[in-house]
């Protein structure tokens, strides 16, 4: 079993930047991805970025692509969401979630543990 703890969603405003942290705790010694997703009032949720564990690969929704940066500190076992250049459109709760194994997915569906959101509102 793991849990995973998302933090620091908050009121920024358009064109600035925030950090989001999820730190995993529990069995954290296999292999693993770890996906950031969101979902905004109304909308579904949508897949935003996701790494492996060992930081190789990542992969990100082409919404955020060349704004968000995705990245892991193993140590830590915490991935971090770097988001630059927020719109108003990134205002979402945003999820971090969980898989074992190697192969990365796109689909929420595919992710075993999931944190309890933090929220991000971007103002115009």
């Amino acid at each position: 079993q793991v849990q995973v703890v998302e933090s620091g969603g908050t009121l920024v405003q358009a064109g600035g930047s925030l950090r989001l942290s999820c730190a995993a705790s529990g069995r954290t010694d296999s292999t693993y991805t770890m996906g950031w997703f969101r979902q905004a009032p109304g909308k579904e949720r949508e897949f935003v970025a996701v790494i492996t564990w060992n930081g190789v690969s990542t992969h990100y929704a082409d919404s955020v692509k060349g704004r968000f940066t995705i990245s892991i500190d193993l140590a830590k076992n915490t991935v971090y969401l770097q988001m630059n250049k927020l719109k108003p459109e990134d205002t979402a709760t945003y999820y971090c979630a969980l898989r074992y194994g190697s192969t990365w997915y796109s689909s929420g569906s595919e992710y075993d543990y999931w944190g309890q959101g933090t929220q991000v509102t971007v103002s115009s």
